[in-house]
């Protein structure tokens, strides 16, 4: 009798699955704690806007028995008069891990690769594993992505290259030139992927906007989400961008009715936001990241801090060590082993509380050693 392993193909059977982190109830019993900062996943203190809070308010429970938009036409509505492109133009997916995978099973076949950095948003490397796809992943230089180290890791194989900008975890970002002297010596030979996850929270000049780098260079593709910016992370919507040609080619491996109708109503009003919302959280993060960076420096760490709403440091002890103090003082920080980072750690820029709970926790468990 064949085991059950026979049927599995050798590539997913070499593949280690993903442990997400407890329901916060059961680790604050685990942990002895009566409450939890929320500090490992980049999520908005601040909530959704306005706007998308009175839609998830008002949503009707007879709803509940009615299936989604199957393609999320209106919200595929209100993303193109938002960025002036034809609706066909974007896809929607239960967040942005549902359009990696699409786009993946669209260009990749057994024998093909991708491209990536080693330090950056896990995803595309896992997807491409479990997939059968070979992830060429190029270290990280000076903490950003190396440009010239990609497109050398490049082969004739290469369908995908994944370029997160701004960098989660580093928050490193290409500039507008460095972008383009990179598209073009790509060539159009693979697909590149813009992953502008953090993208609302750069204000610089200098920094490319994806959709407007794609009308020049078709193999381009932009990924956003609600997440981050817009407090959404619950509802798990995220979308892409790119030419009718490339999007119609990623479309036809895309699944339908994955995203729900409460978080399609909610992205659709996040959108049409008069920017309130973003201008506070990113004063929010601004505050945060400038306390935080006083307190790694009065602590003597090291400490990484670009663009988006969360601040990487090295610390004196293994990360896994410090997170298990932190839970015990109710401080939830994420553990950068797993990004390749050993003994550094990842912390949200959040509200005053949260930060001054981490700084305290923090000291308190270093003082310990």
């Amino acid at each position: 009798m064949r085991q059950l392993a026979d049927l599995v193909p050798t590539h997913v059977l070499n593949f280690e699955s993903y442990v997400p982190s407890r329901p916060d109830d059961v680790l604050m019993r685990q942990y002895g704690v009566e409450r939890l900062y929320r500090l490992n996943n980049n999520e908005n203190a601040l909530g959704p806007p306005p706007a998308a809070q009175e839609v998830l308010a008002a949503f009707p429970p007879e709803r509940g028995a009615v299936y989604p938009s199957g393609d999320c036409f209106f919200l595929r509505q209100a993303l193109s008069d938002a960025f002036g492109k034809a609706p066909d133009r974007f896809l929607v997916g239960n967040g942005s891990c549902e359009v990696i995978t699409s786009v993946i099973k669209a260009f990749c076949q057994p024998g093909d690769n991708i491209v990536t950095a080693d330090k950056t948003f896990a995803v595309y490397e896992w997807v491409a594993a479990f997939s059968g796809i070979e992830p060429r992943l190029v270290p990280l230089k000076d903490y950003a992505l190396d440009p010239q180290a990609m497109l050398a890791a490049m082969t004739g194989r290469t369908k995908v290259v994944f370029v997160c900008n701004p960098n989660n975890p580093t928050g490193s970002w290409w500039s507008r030139d460095t972008l383009e002297r990179f598209l073009r010596a790509v060539g159009g030979r693979a697909i590149v992927v813009l992953d502008e996850a953090y993208r609302e929270f750069v204000d610089d000049p200098d920094f490319p906007d994806g959709m407007e780098v794609m009308e020049r260079h078709p193999n381009v593709l932009v990924f956003r989400t609600f997440s981050k910016m817009y407090g959404l992370a619950a509802l798990r919507v995220g979308y892409l961008c790119g030419g009718l040609e490339a999007v119609d080619i990623v479309r036809r491996t895309h699944l339908v009715y994955s995203v729900n109708s409460l978080g399609q109503l909610a992205a659709k009003a996040a959108l049409e936001d008069d920017g309130t919302h973003a201008a506070a959280t990113r004063r929010m993060v601004a505050q945060a990241g400038e306390y935080l960076k006083s307190v790694f420096d009065s602590l003597g760490l090291e400490h990484v801090s670009g663009a988006g709403n969360f601040i990487m440091a090295r610390v004196p002890i293994p990360d896994t060590l410090l997170y298990r103090l932190l839970m015990k003082q109710g401080v939830m920080i994420r553990t950068m082993t797993g990004f390749r980072f050993p003994n550094w750690i990842r912390v949200t820029l959040a509200r005053e509380p949260a930060m001054e709970a981490f700084a305290k926790a923090l000291r308190s468990s270093l003082d310990k050693r």
